[in-house]
């Protein structure tokens, strides 16, 4: 058989896309390989989010070019692809072929083109595109990723996704459904439901809500999340749902972007400062114990100072316990682009090094106090280093435990024995309570 290799940048929504593309290869005769070498098809699936994810993919394809040889394909995929379409082509010679996140299907017949030295672009948007009868192809491991939502309907100035991505469709209830009962009849016990606002999930009869209970229900399931939801979607019933569903973690991933009526206004967040904490604290009295993490921007067009520190008072009232900071980066085609007063870079830097100190330090204070507590780790893969296994709670803290490599899939019962301040140590309180 031949072979293809996939390099994915971004989101896990990109993570899942790869997989995606990965069934659609196999089904046209071609095995995954993890290495470039000897590959006869490389992909790389880009993220168009910030410049500087689009610069790394640029400079990674200048690398993998030296593993081409005669009817070898390489091809950059997903949002960037979607964003700069045959101007790729132009800009990067060694590219063979540029396909945006809705013509997966058709991604065996493209290679087939481009490795006979048609290049081949498939930018178009497929409002109707889910990929339903393509099973993708994952790693065996307890954890999967399950597309429910694609495209965006919010318009926010400064993101580019409304450009990659299209409009804002769910898949059919059912369909999630099946695709859940088949992961867990495969050995996977926790599940991600993603989307680009993934709780203003409709499939035209079922809500955010009615998804939840009904993943939730399905047996075999024990942990169900999701990412990422929009602060102003997180209805009443949508929270009771997670409070009253036990397969849904104790863990929302919550952008903010920023602290400031004034810049989220410029944003066109369609929320303000006052309306985020109150949805955070609805979250906080419905589930006990619940973390939140988020996303924030600094050096939007007309940031202040003073609107600077609006952000940083907003990550202590919020007790965030993680956050994932960055410089603002303009994006050609969003309404953005147009804004004047641009904060100095210099500036900006200065801000980000702020205020990533300021979550660190309150990452490790939060984090501190669950030492000592008993919770439940799922094992999900060896540490990067060493010979420990990394778990994860129910919150979404990493824990490093001392296990053997086949313990990957089980649950424990873990006393937190120490932190560095992100990740923990654990020792373990009870033998395995389930081997999937």
């Amino acid at each position: 058989m031949k072979s293809v290799y996939i390099e994915t940048y971004g989101c896990q929504m990109n993570v899942a896309d790869s997989e995606l593309m990965l069934g659609v290869l196999e089904k046209a005769g071609y095995a995954a390989t993890s290495v470039p070498e000897g590959a006869d098809v490389m992909l790389v699936n880009t993220c168009a989010v910030r410049d500087h994810a689009e610069q790394r993919v640029i400079g990674r394809v200048g690398d993998l070019q030296r593993h081409k040889r005669p009817g070898v394909v390489l091809g950059v995929v997903g949002c960037m692809a979607q964003r700069l379409g045959p101007i790729l082509l132009e800009q990067v010679p060694a590219v063979d072929l540029v396909v945006g996140p809705d013509g997966y299907r058709h991604l065996g017949e493209l290679v087939g083109h481009a490795a006979a030295g048609d290049r081949r672009v498939d930018v178009a948007l497929r409002s109707w595109e889910h990929y339903e009868e393509i099973p993708a192809l994952r790693e065996t491991g307890p954890t999967a990723f399950v597309t429910v939502q694609r495209g965006c309907d919010y318009r926010c100035t400064f993101c580019i996704v409304p450009t990659t991505r299209g409009p804002e469709r769910s898949r059919p209830l059912a369909d999630v459904v099946a695709e859940v009962r088949s992961l867990i009849e495969r050995g996977v016990s926790e599940v991600t439901l993603l989307g680009q606002t993934v709780n203003s999930y409709h499939d035209g009869e079922h809500d955010f809500a009615r998804l939840l209970r009904s993943v939730g229900a399905i047996d075999g399931l024990r942990r169900l999340r999701f990412t990422s939801p929009y602060p102003t979607d997180f209805t009443g019933p949508v929270i009771e749902a997670m409070a009253t569903t036990p397969a849904v973690c104790e863990h929302v991933h919550l952008p903010v972007q920023s602290g400031s009526n004034a810049v989220l206004r410029r944003m066109l967040r369609r929320y303000t400062r006052e309306v985020y904490l109150e949805v955070a604290a609805s979250l906080r009295r419905a589930i006990p114990g619940i973390t939140l993490s988020t996303d924030i921007i600094v050096g939007f067009p007309g940031e202040t100072d003073a609107q600077f520190e609006e952000t940083v008072s907003l990550v202590t009232e919020a007790g965030f316990d993680d956050a994932y900071t960055f410089q603002y980066s303009v994006r050609a085609g969003t309404p953005a682009e147009r804004l004047r007063d641009r904060v100095p870079p210099e500036a900006a830097a200065a801000r980000l090094e702020r205020l990533i100190g300021v979550v660190r330090e309150q990452a490790r204070r939060r984090n501190a106090l669950h030492v000592g507590r008993v919770v439940e780790v799922l094992v999900e893969r060896r540490a990067r280093r060493g010979d420990l296994m990394l778990g994860r709670t129910r919150q979404n803290h990493m824990v490093l435990l001392d296990l053997p490599a086949g313990s990957v899939g089980s649950y424990h019962r873990v006393r937190l024995s120490g932190t560095t301040g992100s990740t923990f140590t654990g020792v373990i309180e009870q033998p395995a309570l389930a081997v999937l």
